[in-house]
């Protein structure tokens, strides 16, 4: 199940997030959303965990809560939506 993760302090790591989501189960990847100019984390990310009822309680355990000092949201992620060319 992939999660999505939003209102990351933007110092936040895959290490760090990894390891906050590991406490709840196995996770198979994680991915912080960066800007693809700069490269700067946007507050965001995904974490990937195959186990469906470890994530529900990941989901569960961490939504709202304290994240440095900012208060994080955790959701199921949606599927991304195709992207329209630009011309």
């Amino acid at each position: 199940m992939r999660l999505f993760v939003a209102t990351m302090p933007l110092t936040t790591t895959a290490a760090e997030l990894r390891q906050l989501f590991y406490g709840y189960g196995s996770v198979a990847g994680v991915q912080i959303i960066t800007e693809r100019e700069t490269g700067r984390a946007r507050g965001g990310g995904f974490v990937d965990m195959p186990d469906a009822t470890q994530a529900q309680a990941a989901m569960a355990g961490l939504n709202g809560t304290a994240l440095g000092r900012r208060t994080v949201t955790v959701t199921e992620a949606r599927p991304r939506e195709e992207r329209r060319e630009r011309g």
